[in-house]
């Protein structure tokens, strides 16, 4: 890129791109997230226990897919 180019992308830019402040925070975003992830309890939907419980049967039944399995990984 030339020069000329190098200038009209830096006003494009500049005009599209809005300002970042200058000023920080006025508070600790650390102690809400803690709260945030704290608060959260782990959910596992029942579809998820079907498919485990679907898988396990499939290799209790054909126990020669477990080396296919295993090559996969």
């Amino acid at each position: 890129m030339k020069e000329p180019e190098f200038d009209d992308l830096k006003t494009v830019l500049q005009e599209r791109l809005p300002r970042v402040s200058a000023e920080p925070l006025k508070r600790d975003l650390w102690p809400d997230m803690l709260r945030k992830l704290n608060s959260q309890q782990v959910r596992v939907p029942w579809w998820d226990w079907a498919l485990l419980a679907g898988a396990t049967l499939l290799l209790c039944f054909f126990p020669g897919i477990i080396p296919a399995l295993l090559y996969q990984l």
